[in-house]
């Protein structure tokens, strides 16, 4: 525990309380699950244009734009909300920006410029994660420092839950086979979606928008939130200053330095596979949104029950060993995903049959895929639950905002350059798994440095 701690000992919360923080996770997911992930991203790449290596670097190109931003401005951000105190009023400002972006991704037709749902998608995706690290920064005053292990990675499974629940909805009902024009379960889409028009996926930023919209009610109507501090103006020249304090502080935190640096690293790897997942699936196999889909209900069921066991072990063996685990599986999977081809996986070490047996996921290199993302199934939601946990044990009540600032800086700061990466190298060589190889580095990195860091890293 941080020196900083002494006399600093969060109320508990209510049960309502504690419940509407874990559904801000629930109401959030849809939008990374299937607008960033499984549906709305695959549908940019492979079906919004006819040059599917273009389009993906168009996407990598549109995520690392976003990142810059959210990691020049989240640390401001959280220094200003440690100063005027409510975390409420900002969520509520950037949950306008989202929805309304979200709402505007229903007319990313087929056709229609690139600019628009490339703009939309850079506001929807400043605006998600500044709304999370004012979230986040609430949760070290709801429950003592030995219970946030669990509630991040119960509300993580939330997330997950919810996303699914969203996913299945637009698989099963919305998203129809080009070729049969029926959904999943042999119906045609609901309300008449047209998916040569791309409707069956442009629908899915509406759904998500409202989703969002009903589901963080409970957060602003239950959970407590700090008591209002400084007026704005005041709020912001004093949390600009505290930032700079808190920059230069840093150098004799040591722990928290190695543990935001490697935070940083690994976390870009996190993110590459999350924004670029999908899309890289869609271009290799040419799926269509049902395959992308259920792909997607995989991975979000055994990401749900992965973090039910994961805040377990994040109170037995603590954060950084979950983590670590975490991370390694990750690895496995990032590797065996780029060495996957259609005819072959490990680097063509095993080959495999190209014949189609038919179905979903008909070829052997599918089903491979398939067993690759379920190890990142697994993994990816403790490696980021557990580290949200990671710092909240690692600093004082009164840091918050500033630190979830820094870790949203570190989650941010140079995923750019992941992606950024991506596009360099697919574009360079014309090839998609090189671009995706390039993950690997800084998951592994991210690994190494941990390794080294103290738990908590108090100082």
């Amino acid at each position: 525990m941080s020196v900083h701690d002494i006399g600093e000992v969060p109320a508990k919360a209510s049960r309502r309380g504690i419940w509407g923080w874990m559904l801000f996770d629930w109401a959030a997911q849809p939008f990374f699950t299937v607008v960033t992930t499984f549906v709305f991203g695959p549908y940019f790449v492979a079906r919004l244009t006819e040059d599917p290596v273009s389009a993906q670097a168009a996407w990598s190109n549109m995520a690392t734009i976003s990142s810059i931003v959210i990691a020049i401005l989240s640390p401001v951000l959280g220094s200003i909300a440690d100063q005027s105190g409510a975390r409420k009023p900002w969520i509520a400002s950037f949950a306008v920006v989202k929805i309304a972006s979200l709402l505007m991704l229903w007319f990313a037709a087929p056709g229609s410029p690139l600019i628009l749902p490339i703009t939309l998608m850079i506001m929807a995706s400043i605006a998600a994660e500044f709304s999370i690290v004012f979230n986040d920064s609430m949760m070290p005053r709801l429950v003592p420092r030995d219970e946030v292990g669990r509630i991040s990675n119960i509300a993580w499974g939330l997330g997950y839950l919810g996303g699914m629940i969203v996913l299945i909805a637009v698989v099963t009902l919305l998203a129809a086979n080009p070729e049969t024009g029926l959904t999943l379960i042999g119906i045609p889409p609901l309300f008449g979606l047209d998916p040569a028009l791309g409707e069956d996926a442009r629908i899915t930023g509406p759904i998500a928008a409202l989703w969002y919209l009903i589901f963080i009610l409970p957060m602003f109507f239950f959970t407590p939130d700090a008591k209002k501090g400084l007026p704005l103006a005041a709020a912001v020249r004093s949390g600009i200053q505290e930032l700079g304090s808190t920059l230069q502080e840093l150098k004799q935190r040591r722990g928290l330095t190695k543990f935001l640096i490697a935070r940083m690293l690994y976390q870009d790897g996190v993110n590459g596979l999350l924004i670029l997942g999908g899309t890289f699936a869609a271009g290799m196999f040419g799926w269509a949104t049902i395959e992308i889909g259920i792909y997607g209900i995989i991975l979000n069921v055994v990401a749900i029950f992965s973090c039910i066991a994961a805040g377990l072990l994040d109170r037995i063996l603590g954060s950084k060993t979950v983590i670590v685990i975490s991370l390694s599986l990750l690895l496995i999977a990032t590797l065996g995903i780029v060495s996957t081809r259609p005819d072959s996986v490990f680097f063509g070490l095993m080959q495999l049959s190209v014949a189609d047996s038919g179905g979903f996921f008909g070829t052997a290199a599918e089903k491979a895929y398939i067993l690759f993302g379920l190890l990142i199934g697994i993994a990816f939601g403790p490696v980021q639950a557990s580290s949200r946990s990671y710092l909240a044990r690692s600093i004082s009540l009164s840091e918050t905002g500033r630190y979830f600032g820094l870790y949203a800086l570190s989650g941010r700061a140079t995923s750019f350059l992941a992606t950024l990466s991506f596009s360099v190298v697919t574009y360079a060589s014309g090839s998609a798994h090189l671009g995706m190889a390039m993950l690997i580095v800084f998951l592994a990195a991210g690994l190494v440095l941990l390794v080294k860091t103290p738990y908590p890293a108090s100082r």
